[in-house]
């Protein structure tokens, strides 16, 4: 017999759509949707077609990254919550004062759980979908039956436990293949920021280095985002096994990618000056060339892993041998005015050979050593004191979540309210469109509110015409289908045309036991109504203006800053090693980065009064993403020299006072002091130390200095910006 294999084409895309976390995800929706369009169309009930339809979104909604275990165990939590919301939506629905209590006290629980963390946060928003599900249910059918009170929850919780099993079955089959897809994320993110870094060595004069800054800063936060989501992955899969062994490989080429991270990250030298002084050589672009082959490198390393191919990198070291041959070049010369630059170059040089280095390592990382320290920082609750505790630190107005929290409660009783003052058909699409578009934001509020209109409008449309065209329930049935897969794998970054599938979903549905037509108008009044509603919460109710926020997000910037500082002299104190306490302090600061771009870019979508500080907000984010830099590159060269607590007292003493004044600039940031910082201090403090960079004995040494002198001259800039952030500070 001959094997049969498929075409090469058609191998290949399939091959390419394994790699998209969307198309697995999308194949289980399709699983579950398929499997229950199937079985009501061979017992002939289609009315039961609409709430297991539910029953599954829901659940497919709730559904978070883990282990079989871990999933297992949340799918029981999950189910459990369902049926609790389930039956006390049936139980009090008849009574209007009751249920808007229960659904005011309810959202409020729940919306607070995203105080524990993600996961909770998750299944507590999917807990609140499917109450409002139940409710539209109710009312399809004409209102509650007290002899069939348990009729429509337990096809809801069906619905969701059919999607529950399908998930953890997949994930005993494909555990570690979230994992594959997350590094690969990773490492395509690095190849971009690479790429972008790969542009500040452009050799022009004048060139607008604060704006190329500033895209870095954009772009490390993606890359920040990246790692932690890898972090999360690797270690729920730690917690719920045994053995390691089969999660090694991944384990270290996340720690690969955390240290081409520092080292993508680590400025050596002003760059306006290298530009000037090199222009007419060819070092700049040896340099730029060089960062952009590994970048390129990276995003081969990506698809490698995802493609299971092999990784080639031989681009990028040529241009390592390019580089070095260029600097050979220029150290002929023995040109005195040189020599300051001429080493930060060997330094780049040196911390770009590790990179690339590294970058080898990754084609084989079981080749690495096994006594390098592995662990991981647990950030999830330890018990039911600990969610207590985190629950109870947000139990204040300062808190955004409590501020959610608040705001959604009120929009859903608002909402409830409307709906019984206008007593619209189906007005329930009205608490639904609200859960959905009320985000924790206005930005993000708005932007939902408007693709969320968009979406349904385009939705009905579709709706209708297909209706329309197709009268078939059978061909309904499989648009119904087909639309609940799309919507799954659209609606991570296409929210609008996710919004038009559900709603097509939808109306094919509700064709399938009533008339679709007639939810065409209802559907449309309703998402207007909701949309409005949460549109006016998040501006009237306790509003969370992200500026308001912007002083303490730098604090917090530079706090992690000043850790991360003591943390990497410490190593050079004590000798290089990647242990946890390390590695926090640096992930700490890149998150605390990250958290500042990602709050400046709220604020740009805030009304024009709102965003008055956010010019003065970039500038501060470009300073201290340049602080960062100069730090990551002394976190790259650790093990390169050992400092000795007399010998090098004076250098120790800098490095302790720059951690104070960056905790001292924190604090009165915090409490909106005025600013009190002496930039003349540090303009001294960084000669002194490019003094004694030229008298240091030996080349780690003198980096190390160079880079201090650079860190110094960083906090002038930094404490004029945040004392106009002070200034500027509303109440």
């Amino acid at each position: 017999m001959t094997s049969t294999r498929l075409p090469a084409s058609l191998d290949q895309t399939l091959r390419r759509l394994w790699t998209l976390s969307s198309f697995t995800y999308s194949l289980r929706v399709f699983l579950a949707l398929g499997s229950v369009m199937a079985l009501c169309w061979q017992l002939g009930d289609m009315s039961k077609l609409t709430p297991l339809f539910l029953g599954i979104i829901a659940s497919a909604l709730a559904e978070t990254d883990d282990s079989w275990k871990g999933r297992l165990q949340a799918l029981l939590v999950t189910l459990i919550c369902f049926t609790v919301a389930a039956l006390a939506v049936e139980l009090t629905f008849s009574h209007p004062w009751w249920f808007v209590v229960g659904l005011a006290v309810s959202t409020f629980g729940m919306t607070m759980l995203g105080a524990v963390n993600q996961r909770y946060a998750t299944i507590a928003t999917a807990t609140l979908i499917l109450a409002i599900y139940t409710m539209i249910s109710i009312e399809q059918r004409g209102g509650v039956s007290m002899g069939e009170l348990w009729h429509e929850p337990l096809l809801l919780v069906l619905g969701a436990a059919w999607y529950g099993v399908i998930s953890v079955v997949w994930c005993v089959f494909f555990s570690r293949h979230p994992i594959k897809l997350s590094i690969a994320k990773v490492f395509r993110e690095l190849g971009v920021y690479l790429q972008l870094k790969a542009t500040l060595f452009e050799p022009l004069r004048g060139m607008d280095v604060e704006g190329q800054r500033l895209a870095l800063a954009q772009q490390n936060r993606r890359v920040v985002e990246a790692l932690n989501q890898a972090k999360e992955m690797i270690f729920r899969r730690l917690e719920h096994q045994n053995g390691r062994a089969k999660l090694n490989r991944y384990l270290r080429l996340y720690f690969i990618a955390q240290d081409i991270h520092e080292r993508a990250s680590s400025s050596h030298t002003p760059y306006g000056e290298l530009a000037e002084t090199f222009f007419h050589h060819d070092i700049l672009f040896r340099v730029q060339r060089l960062l952009n082959q590994q970048g390129q490198a990276c995003k081969a390393l990506s698809k490698a892993l995802l493609l299971n191919r092999p990784f080639d990198h031989s681009q990028s070291a040529q241009a390592l041998e390019d580089l070095h041959a260029s600097l050979d070049h220029l150290r002929a010369q023995q040109r005195s005015e040189w020599l300051g630059l001429l080493r930060s170059l060997n330094a780049l040089a040196d911390n770009l050979a590790t990179l690339e280095a590294r970058l080898a390592s990754a084609y084989n990382p079981d080749a690495l050593a096994e006594d390098e320290d592995n662990s991981l920082y647990d950030r999830s609750p330890n018990g039911w004191r600990d969610i207590a505790e985190r629950i109870h630190q947000h139990l204040t107005l300062s808190s955004p979540i409590f501020r959610h929290a608040l705001r959604l409660s009120v929009t859903l009783t608002v909402g409830y309210g409307v709906l019984h003052w206008i007593h619209p058909t189906q007005g329930y699409w009205i608490l639904l469109t609200s859960v959905f578009v009320c985000r924790p934001n206005f930005g993000a509020t708005q932007r939902f509110l408007r693709q969320r209109i968009q979406g349904t409008i385009l939705g009905l449309v579709a709706g209708w015409a297909l209706i329309t065209l197709f009268p078939a329930e059978s061909m309904q049935a499989l648009i119904a289908v087909v639309a609940g897969v799309a919507f799954f794998a659209t609606r991570a970054r296409r929210y609008t045309l996710a919004t038009a599938f559900i709603t097509l979903m939808v109306l094919c549905c509700f064709n399938q036991v009533g008339d679709g037509f007639g939810l065409i108008w209802p559907r449309l009044f309703d998402t207007l109504i909701g949309a409005a509603i949460a549109g006016l919460a998040v501006m009237l109710v306790l509003p969370d203006w992200q500026g308001r926020n912007l002083h303490q997000q730098a604090a917090f910037t530079l706090t992690n800053s000043a850790a991360y500082l003591r943390e990497i002299v410490a190593q050079y104190a004590q000798g290089k090693r990647d242990d946890l306490a390390y590695r926090l302090a640096r992930r700490n600061a890149h998150n605390a980065d990250a958290a500042l771009a990602a709050l400046l870019g709220n604020i740009l979508q805030e009304p024009g009064h709102f965003r008055r500080d956010v010019d003065i907000g970039l500038r501060f984010l470009v300073h201290s993403h340049t602080l960062l830099n100069y730090l990551s590159a002394l976190g790259a060269h650790r093990g390169e020299t050992r400092l000795d607590q007399t010998q090098d007292k004076q250098l120790l003493e800098c490095v302790e006072s720059v951690a104070a004044a960056l905790e001292t600039l924190a604090a009165q940031l915090t409490e909106r002091h005025p600013i009190e910082l002496d930039d003349s201090q540090w303009e001294v403090e960084a000669n002194t130390q490019d003094t004694l960079a030229e008298e240091a004995p030996e080349d780690a040494k003198r980096l190390l200095q160079i880079q201090l002198a650079l860190i110094c001259r960083q906090l002038g800039p930094l404490s004029k910006t945040s004392g106009k952030l002070v200034a500027g500070a509303g109440p």
